[in-house]
């Protein structure tokens, strides 16, 4: 259907906690998940949130086969996810890179739990209960973040391990 732009860090809709979903299989819906799959895919994400194109809604879909932003990632299913729960599994966290499309240029090192279950629902109101582990736990946590007007550079424990991603990559920072 249409790219939408992707608002970025310090607009009023990225604090805000996304309402949830209560009418489901409708035009309006559809148009809206086309246009987040649109803007993702213009993007090269690996997910999006509907904040990110200023619809306050809890809505996030995720998913790729390969992803030049992250060439070393296991695939993810492509999936819409409304309406979303998340369960940590085990208290296990691990440290790792971030980018957001909302946060552009930058990258930045959050903790983030490595196995998770999560539960929603899609487009049609069919129920989604999985389990992820370590890259696609990540993606999911922080797609699900922003429903909760959370960016991640907010979860940063070091601020010495946050930078622009030029930069970075001319220290080798980012392994």
């Amino acid at each position: 259907m249409a790219v939408r732009q992707v608002l970025r860090m310090g607009h009023p809709t990225l604090l805000k906690v996304a309402q949830p979903v209560t009418e489901f299989n409708t035009a309006a819906l559809d148009r809206l998940i086309e246009d987040m799959f649109d803007t993702m895919a213009e993007q090269e994400g690996v997910g999006l949130a509907a904040p990110q194109i200023d619809e306050s809604l809890r809505i996030v879909i995720f998913g790729f086969e390969l992803s030049e932003r992250y060439p070393d990632a296991e695939p993810i299913p492509t999936t819409v996810l409304i309406n979303p729960v998340i369960e940590f599994i085990d208290a296990e966290q691990q440290a790792g890179w971030e980018g957001c499309l909302s946060v552009p240029g930058l990258r930045g090192v959050v903790p983030r739990y490595t196995h998770i279950r999560y539960c929603g629902v899609d487009q049609a109101g069919n129920a989604i209960d999985r389990m992820a582990k370590d890259f696609h736990a990540r993606v999911v946590q922080h797609e699900v973040d922003h429903l909760d007007g959370i960016l991640y550079p907010q979860k940063i424990e070091d601020m010495n391990q946050f930078g622009f991603l030029e930069e970075l990559e001319l220290r080798n920072k980012l392994d």
